[in-house]
């Protein structure tokens, strides 16, 4: 069986979904808690998209369930972060960065496969970090790729967690020991990576070309630990790159409308695919990639089709500082009723939860072309 990795680089822009049919406070306010929550709310600036039909259309499931279950592992950031900060955020109805209650992704491939995603840890913001060995969501808003200075990562767990992508793998290997063939172990890093350096190019910290070999770098480790992932048995590694980051709402503040951000996000998707397409066959047929920039450019193109009400321009979530992140998001402060399906983005950079959906069905549809 062969996972190619596409036409264009390791990722294609061309596959089409066929069309289907859906199936179905108390918390401190210092100062140091309201910096991390302000840094945490911009995290992880990569926007989840799906891909169109015959029509342009995106389907909202698939239509059949499949055949074979799957356990599903998830190792990444805050977009595939299924509630590791849900004991402190649920006192605010949120716990997930979207539209809550809604799931990520993650959560609903898994559904999709007979599975429950459960956050691997739970805590941070002063909370006690807790291990939950029955955790398989091992992502963490915030998260880098393989720095621990993650978004509102502060010491002595006062912030965010934070666990970068590559200890998050080795927290899995350490607990669990090698990966099995009943497992789908979805991949996805690298846009905290470049917001974090877009900002230190802005703040003239560092140079813009101290930036592109920064994101050069995190691009090289995210293709590298989906290498370990197949090296230590896995046989599904399914392998995100990063939407565009310059056309998020956050993208769209920048000084410079979000060309930077767009400019690393390209440097880093180009390094990820020619790295993954540098790994040998054995490693490169157990990997299946997904090419979330291109297809998010589509569906934001044709949003009103999409059956979007709002694109980039605005936010589903009415927050506020230090708590504007929709890690906060409940229907208590959506921008309508029902922001949580017309709006494209829950804040800043995060999907809600139908643009959440409309991934997975993309994820599905693709993993269903290699997986039997």
């Amino acid at each position: 069986m062969n996972h190619d990795l596409y036409q264009h680089g390791a990722f294609d822009n061309s596959t089409a979904c066929p069309q289907v049919a859906r199936t179905h406070k108390k918390i401190s306010n210092g100062k140091s808690l309201r910096r991390a929550l302000g840094a945490l709310a911009l995290a992880v600036p990569m926007v989840l998209a799906a891909c169109g039909g015959g029509d342009g259309k995106m389907p909202d499931d698939i239509i059949n369930p499949p055949a074979t279950r799957y356990q599903i592992i998830s190792f990444g950031d805050s977009l595939s972060d299924v509630g590791t900060y849900a004991p402190m955020a649920s006192k605010f109805g949120g716990g997930r960065f979207t539209t809550n209650p809604g799931q990520v992704w993650t959560q609903v491939v898994a559904n999709y496969y007979g599975a429950t995603l459960n956050p691997a840890f739970t805590g941070g913001f002063g909370v006690p970090i807790k291990a939950n060995p029955d955790g398989y969501g091992y992502a963490q808003g915030g998260s880098r790729v393989a720095d621990p200075a993650g978004e509102g990562n502060l010491p002595n767990n006062a912030g965010a967690i934070t666990l970068p992508v590559a200890a998050q793998v080795q927290s899995f290997l350490a607990t669990h020991g090698n990966f099995k063939p009943n497992q789908i172990i979805l991949l996805n890093g690298g846009g905290n990576d470049i917001k974090i350096n877009e900002r230190a190019v802005a703040e003239n910290k560092i140079t813009p070309a101290m930036a592109a070999d920064n994101v050069r770098t995190a691009a090289s480790e995210l293709a590298g630990l989906a290498g370990s992932i197949v090296q230590a048995g896995g046989r599904r590694v399914v392998v995100v790159n990063v939407s565009d980051v310059g056309k998020t709402p956050l993208g769209l503040t920048r000084p410079d409308s979000g060309v930077a951000l767009t400019q690393l996000t390209v440097l880093f998707n180009d390094t990820l695919a020619q790295v993954l397409r540098a790994h040998q066959p054995e490693v490169t047929n157990a990997i299946i990639t997904v090419d979330a920039f291109s297809f998010f450019n589509r569906i934001l193109a044709s949003y009103q089709a999409e059956g979007f009400v709002v694109s980039n321009t605005a936010v589903a979530c009415n927050l506020s500082p230090p708590y504007n992140s929709s890690l906060f998001c409940s229907p208590q402060v959506y921008a309508v009723p029902n922001a949580d399906q017309t709006y494209m983005f829950a804040d800043e950079v995060h999907p809600t939860t139908r643009l959440h959906a409309r991934f997975a069905a993309y994820v599905q549809e693709r993993l269903a072309t290699v997986t039997h």
